[in-house]
């Protein structure tokens, strides 16, 4: 089938229990065709990173 887009999300510090998915699905409504929402939005700590600092999506992804 295909893939759905899925969005995460980096908090700063300080930031308090906000409704995120809310936010960043109100945002891309403005901004982007429908196919493209983020379907979920997840909050995480940090975004896995190599050694170079590219994402390392496959560990996103799983």
């Amino acid at each position: 089938g295909l893939t759905k887009p899925k969005a995460y999300v980096v908090l700063e510090e300080g930031v308090g229990n906000l409704d995120v998915a809310s936010l960043v699905q109100s945002h891309v409504r403005e901004r982007l065709a429908p196919f493209k929402y983020p379907r979920w939005v997840e909050s995480v700590p940090e975004l896995p990173q190599t050694a170079t600092g590219k994402i390392k999506r496959y560990l996103l992804r799983s």
